[in-house]
């Protein structure tokens, strides 16, 4: 296996990234990897300890002290488990995404995941979807996405996530914290969310993911994997 085989996917929050990602892995056999959710859960461990995620001593104190780890799973997802607790369920709140951009701003919890995700890499191709993917995790890829969509788009998305797990948000509410954390995670220091100047840039607002992934495939070459995007679990 090898970094460049495997594929890279970054975009802003909401997007679509992951439930994209998850269907090329499946029709091209590939380990699918959101990292977001090694943030997420980092995120989630400052949430319970009361901790201010601004404050970075507090929150490279917490990266430090805590085991994360992304494990796939049967159907072709992904679980997160953080100290041995599965939380892929609750990494997904809306208080974990108000606070997810600036705990991961951070150089050494940067660093800390980068390798982690890497380390993946080297053991089997993955489909591997995030912010810095392209740019810094997999930048010796030769396959390289930006998914982008409207923040309105991305909010009525998020919404729908929150509505199915019997969640009320407002839509302005959400395109307000999707600004925001657009603004955190392109003016970093570290890692800015850019698209890699040889990613295919793809356009998601007006798009199906099923329609993503056909043209993610043709851009692959593997325009006979199409079959199997229906089939996915």
């Amino acid at each position: 296996m090898s970094l460049e085989r495997s594929i890279a996917i970054d975009g802003p929050a909401g997007a679509g990234k992951s439930t994209v990602a998850r269907m090329l892995a499946h029709a091209l056999g590939y380990r699918y990897v959101s990292t977001g959710d090694l943030y997420r859960a980092l995120a989630l461990e400052v949430l319970r300890r009361g901790l201010d995620p601004y404050n970075e001593a507090a929150v490279l104190e917490v990266a430090k002290s805590v085991s994360m780890r992304v494990e796939p799973t049967g159907d072709g997802a992904q679980r997160t488990i953080l100290n041995n607790e599965d939380v892929t369920d609750e990494i997904r709140t809306a208080e974990v995404d108000a606070i997810v951009s600036p705990v991961s701003v951070y150089v050494e919890v940067r660093k800390y995941m980068v390798e982690a995700q890497r380390a993946i890499a080297f053991d089997v191709d993955v489909v591997m979807d995030g912010r810095d993917i392209g740019t810094v995790v997999l930048a010796e890829s030769a396959h390289k996405f930006y998914l982008t969509a409207s923040p309105e788009e991305r909010a009525r998305r998020r919404q729908r996530d929150y509505a199915r797990k019997g969640c009320h948000v407002e839509l302005a509410d959400l395109v307000d914290e999707i600004n925001r954390r657009d603004e955190v995670d392109s003016t970093r220091q570290v890692s800015p969310l850019r698209p890699a100047p040889d990613a295919v840039l793809i356009d998601c607002t007006t798009l199906s993911p099923e329609e993503v992934v056909e043209t993610m495939l043709a851009a692959l070459g593997r325009p006979d994997a199409c079959c199997i995007i229906s089939q996915n679990p």
